[in-house]
Parts: structure tokens; C-alpha cells; sequence
């Protein structure tokens, strides 16, 4: 599962994802990707799943770049417990996406293969996404 080797603090705020992408919204490594097209987080299994979806459909051909990093920590108080006493223990790691990120890079592949990758890739995750390539843009 994708996480931070080290962090400076443990917790962090919830924060708001508003707007859209600035960074990351043009392929810069290969020839299609996977684009947000809504606003959510997206946790290390979520990713790692979608990466083992893609690896898996094109089997030894392509090369693959995930774009996105989990480096923001989510806190969960346990189950039954009573409001206050602080808060609770980081649970998981997420990777916060706004409208327009690119997700998932790939090359080296035929455009259909690459399409139903992404599509494989993209019902793993709980944002819509839609496929990219370099002659589109």
C-alpha cells in the first residue's frame, strides 16, 4: 500500500477541495492517461488497485506512471467511543484529486489496450475519470 516513508506531523486537517487542477493536468510522461473529471480523495488501496488492474490487463508491454501520491493522513476515532478526548489515530493515507488531475500515465501500448486498461483501472476508483491521449489535446 502506497504512504509516506516519513511525515513531519501525524495529523493534519480535513482542509476543502475547491477549484480546479492546476498541476497535473497535461501528460508529461506517456502518450494516454486517466483524468479526474470531479473533486475526491483517493487512498493507497484504491491506487494500488487500479495500478494492479492495468499491469494485469497489458501484461508485460507498456510503461505505467502514477501521478498521484497518498501523502495526507486520515484520522478515525474507534468504533463506540464518546465525542471528545481528542483526536483520533491515523487510519489511512489519502491523495487529494480536483477536476483535471491526471491519475494514471501509460505508453508503450496500442490505444484500444490502453483504453480498456484505464476503464479496468478507472472502476476501481470513486471519482469519474475519462481517457486522454496526446492526439486529443
Amino acid at each position: 500500500m502506497m504512504q509516506p516513508a516519513k511525515q513531519a506531523w501525524r495529523k493534519q486537517s480535513k482542509g476543502r477541495n475547491r477549484g480546479n487542477a492546476t498541476r497535473g493536468q497535461f501528460l508529461s510522461f506517456g502518450d494516454f492517461g486517466l483524468q479526474a473529471t470531479d473533486r475526491g480523495r483517493l487512498n493507497g488501496r484504491q491506487l494500488e488497485a487500479g495500478r494492479i488492474s492495468i499491469q494485469r490487463h497489458v501484461k508485460r508491454g507498456g510503461k505505467l506512471w502514477i501521478r498521484v501520491f497518498p501523502d495526507k493522513p486520515v484520522s478515525k476515532k474507534p468504533l463506540e467511543v464518546r465525542m471528545g478526548k481528542g483526536k483520533g489515530s491515523p487510519e489511512f493515507w489519502v491523495a487529494v484529486v480536483k477536476p483535471g488531475r491526471i491519475i494514471f500515465e501509460m505508453e508503450g501500448v496500442d490505444e484500444t489496450i490502453a483504453k480498456a486498461a484505464l476503464k479496468l483501472a478507472s472502476s476501481k476508483l470513486p471519482i469519474p475519470t475519462r481517457f486522454v491521449s496526446r492526439k486529443m489535446a
